[in-house]
């Protein structure tokens, strides 16, 4: 049985992303995508009816959070589709506070780009507002809001209330795209653990680097098909899907009737202009604006449908001989290229077979000589250059380096103008005349993207909005619009001097707190060292005793020799009177620094002894040698440990590897300021409009018309609408019910709305014996073999999985025959014949390419019959006709073969069982 909940990107939605689904086959719970909302929606500028109130609203991605947060313990496999915010960009902050631990799965492209495209979120939202700091970072616990009513929704841990952010933090976006498992396209993966018997397949989807249609093969559920945002298109920079293949336009064999096809349908109800006229138009307006001495605003995106605009600027910068700066501010913008160049073999399109903005196989070699002198040899220095672009991290930066009068095209992210540079540039590049804000991208809902979308093409007219496959006119914008803007600004003044103090006093009860510890730990080890020398003492004395008992003569030593050394003192505590009154007192202690010894001795050194004994009695005896070898303390583990030496030991080895770690820290680190203590300011700010608006599709995503033609050749036995306004909804439902052969079985569930589709199914382990595996004769349907079977199941003592064998032999005389009256006599009993299955469904177009293959012609006529014959002769004389065979599907499941019995009739039935799996049974 298979069950599908959105849990936001829903059919019939006004707000379409982001995307996350949860799909269960069976038991397995799986996860589609993990997309996070934009977190700085607010209500339209344009609007009269602004919202004052927005404090007191719950946000609109309260409720898919939630949800997610509930079954993100129970997911037991996590698949990601694309590279970017809507369908990747919750994975870390699920990952790490909410329990996905699931394992999960895409390309290595998608991991890439994911990072890129969270990571550049990540840094610009705290870069404005307090999301929560990080656990390493102690500031932030004292850092205050001015204007803005926050104090009590602020907490230590940044867990999503009322007003919660779920922006995850630097570490975590890298550790959890460095759990990611990653694949190519085209290589199963045959699942283990809870997900065994699941196999996983990814194709290429189009739209961005990497981008994946998911194939989920289960033995007992079938195939389920997850294909959103695909482009069949090709790029500059990508080719188009898998599914439609560009000879004949057909769709991917392997990926063709799927039990349950997964697909969006957000612009089903969109005809898109063709993509000649867009490149032209959107070239035609930078061209004329740069050249009028007037600047262009493009917001874009971080990783994914930056490529093919970078793409695109480069050749005709290149072409046209143009010197004007290209600017891209973008925090990852860099590291973005840096991961593309390594990952030539996922590009397509013209990238992938000639070097971007040369053309002439003589100006390649040059640079490639070039490169390969500077130690840039790889085809992605090459290829990906981009020899006109900068790079800069914020707007200071760019207006360091040029002035806000040069003409010059910025592409600024984010592409949502929610947040980050581009909202920051909005604010003061709106304002120039004659400038351009050129939008290519419509935006998520609640967003100034969006606003500014909604308003151009309401501005249009009738026949040249966005969805009529037309190219609108720029809109001069006019008025003025209210923005709240955010910044985090250095403390100053008492606010700098409070800031101080506080800091002062956390490192001063920090200190007293480590101080603390510290003395605790030395007294633990002294009590350990002092129980460990007690046992110590007491095994020494009866070490002392038992030697004392045994004796050993003294040895006086030579008189003239050296003075002696001082004797050794013992380290036992407790004993210092004892070893005095050993050592003697008073005049004895003289007489020790006068006399000499090769060795030391025990006891009263100025008393007249003799090596011999004395004959009225036991002479005194002394120890020869003062070493006493100390016995290991052994338990019945064996030795035990001093556990005070090896927390010593270990903190010396802490502190040598702080003070390597700081040796080696490269002189840019040590250089670099630490940030100075800052606070987050919001404001409301009024934009003067003077600028031109204008807006060029450039997602990279199928409009109607071919979502439209792909859906109906996929030919799913079910179907699954997500991702979909209500208006596009029922636009690919009313398409898909005009077609006949078309599955009737469509759902279009809304977010939460969970359907169910086939029946709970029981599935169990077996093992197949050597004996019968080998006496299977296998058929091979689709990705599978089958074969019939008949046999008996044993269980072993020694395997936990019941093993299937053959059945003893039976002659079939031994059964009782079925018969309708009394058997003759001379008669043979009646057996029953073996029967034989044939699996799979017979489609004629693909019998008449077979049969074209091995050199008989085929012709379609009326519905469900082809006419097979050899060469002309099937076409005329009646001498042709006795080699003609006829082809019918008269019913679901049935085939007639008619002809009379020649070669041909038996060349056709082959190819016939070949089509199919043909299972005889034994």
């Amino acid at each position: 049985m298979i069950t599908f909940t959105p849990l936001a990107g829903a059919a019939r939605s006004t707000s379409t992303t982001p995307l996350s689904y949860v799909l269960q086959v069976d038991d397995v719970r799986i996860l589609l995508d993990c997309g996070s909302p934009d977190w700085m929606q607010e209500p339209s500028p344009f609007s009269e009816n602004m919202q004052t109130d927005e404090e007191s609203s719950t946000p609109p991605w309260q409720e898919y959070c939630d949800n997610l947060k509930k079954v993100a313990p129970t997911i037991d496999l996590v698949l990601l589709s694309h590279g970017d915010l809507a369908h990747c960009g919750l994975y870390p902050w699920a990952n790490t506070h909410w329990g996905l631990k699931a394992p999960a799965y895409t390309t290595l492209p998608v991991q890439a780009m994911g990072r890129i495209a969270v990571t550049e979120d990540v840094e610009g939202l705290r870069a404005e507002i307090n999301i929560g700091e990080e656990p390493e970072k102690a500031e932030g616990e004292d850092v205050e809001m001015e204007d803005k009513p926050e104090e009590e929704a602020r907490q230590e841990t940044p867990v999503p209330g009322p007003k919660g952010k779920c922006v995850a933090t630097l570490i975590e976006v890298q550790d959890s795209f460095d759990s990611i498992n990653t694949l190519r396209y085209s290589q199963p993966i045959h699942l283990q653990g809870k997900c065994q018997g699941l196999t996983i397949t990814a194709f290429s989807a189009g739209h961005t680097l990497g981008g994946t249609i998911w194939k989920i093969r289960s033995p007992s559920s079938g195939t389920i098909l997850y294909a959103v945002n695909i482009n069949h298109m090709k790029e500059r920079h990508l080719d188009g899907t898998v599914l439609m293949m560009r000879p004949g336009n057909t769709i991917f064999e392997s990926l063709v009737r799927p039990d349950v096809l997964i697909t969006d349908a957000e612009r089903a109800s969109v005809l898109t202009s063709r993509r000649k006229d867009r490149d032209a138009a959107l070239i035609d307006t930078i061209t004329a604006t740069l050249s009028s001495r007037s600047s262009l605003l493009l917001p874009c995106d971080s990783s994914t449908r930056i490529l093919e605009l970078l793409v695109l600027l480069d050749q005709h910068w290149s072409y046209s001989k143009l010197h004007f700066p290209i600017c891209l501010l973008s925090r990852t913008g860099r590291e973005m290229l840096t991961f593309v160049r390594s990952m030539m073999e996922w590009l397509g399109g013209t990238i992938s077979k000639e070097d971007v903005g040369d053309d002439g196989k003589r100006r390649y070699h040059n640079r490639r000589r070039r490169d390969e002198e500077e130690g840039e040899d790889a085809l992605g220095a090459l290829a990906l250059r981009f020899k006109h672009l900068e790079f800069f991290p914020n707007p200071q930066a760019l207006l360091q380096r040029h002035s806000s009068k040069d003409p010059k095209l910025i592409l600024a992210v984010p592409a949502s103008l929610s947040h980050g540079p581009s909202r920051h540039l909005f604010a003061d590049f709106a304002a120039v005349p004659d400038n351009v804000v050129l939008l290519t991208q419509r935006g998520p809902e609640g967003t100034l993207s969006r606003s500014l979308f909604d308003h151009w093409n309401e501005a249009q007219r009738g026949d040249t909005t966005w969805d009529k496959g037309k190219i609108g006119r720029n809109v001069m914008l006019d008025g003025s619009i209210k923005l709240k803007m955010c910044h985090k600004v250095p403390l100053q003044g008492a606010e700098l001097e409070e800031y101080i103090q506080k800091e002062r006093a956390a490192k001063d009860k920090e200190a007293a707190h480590q101080a603390a510890m510290a003395r605790n730990q030395r007294m633990l080890e002294a009590d350990e060292d002092d129980s460990d020398e007690s046992e110590s003492d007491s095994d020494e004395d009866d070490e002392d005793e038992i030697q004392e008992a045994l004796g050993a003569d003294m040895i006086d030593s030579d008189d003239e020799a050296q003075q002696p050394k001082p004797p050794s003192k013992r380290k036992r505590k407790g004993n210092k009177d004892v070893d005095a009154a050993e050592w003697g007192e008073g005049d004895e202690a003289l007489t020790k620094q006068l006399l000499s010894y090769d060795i030391y001795l025990k006891g009263k050194v100025a008393k007249s002894t003799s090596f011999f004994k004395s004959v009225g009695g036991q002479a005194q005896r002394f120890r020869m040698f003062p070493h006493v070898d100390k016995r290991r303390r052994v338990d019945e583990f064996g030795e035990t440990i001093d556990v005070g030496m090896w927390l010593r030991k270990g903190k010396a080895l802490e502190e040598e590897a702080e003070k390597e770690e700081t040796e080696q820290k490269p002189i840019e680190e040590d250089e670099k300021l630490a940030e100075p203590p800052s606070k987050y300011v919001e404001s409301e700010v009024e934009v003067q409009l003077a600028c031109r608006l204008l807006f060029i599709d450039m997602e990279g995503l199928n409009d109607g018309r071919a979502v439209k033609t792909i859906v109906p050749q996929v030919n799913p036995r079910k179907m699954i609408i997500v991702h979909a306004s209500e208006l596009s909804t029922q636009a690919l439902i009313e398409s898909s019910a005009s077609i006949k052969t078309m599955t009737k079985d469509i759902f279009a569930p809304t977010a939460g709305e969970t359907i169910q589709i086939g029946q709970q199914v029981n599935s169990f382990s077996i093992s197949i014996s050597d004996e019968m595996l080998k006496s299977l004769r296998m058929s091979r349907f689709e990705d599978n073999e089958v074969a019939y079977v008949r046999g008996r199941v044993v269980a072993h003592p020694n395997s936990i999985i019941p093993i299937l064998e053959p059945t003893t032999a039976s002659l079939p005389s031994t059964s009782a025959p079925r018969e309708l009256g009394a058997r003759k006599l001379g008669s043979r009993p009646q057996v029953a014949l073996p029967h034989s299955t044939m699996i799979g469904e017979l489609k004629l177009t693909a019998l008449k390419a077979r049969l074209a293959s091995v050199g008989i012609q085929a012709e379609l006529i009326g519905e469900g019959v082809l006419v097979c014959g050899a060469g002309a002769k099937a076409q005329g004389n009646g001498e042709g006709l006795e080699e003609t065979v006829a082809v019918r599907k008269k019913a679901r499941g049935s085939v007639e073969l008619e002809g009379n019995v020649s070669d041909i009739y038996y060349t056709v039935r082959r190819e016939i069982y070949n089509l199919h799996a043909l299972v005889a049974a034994i």
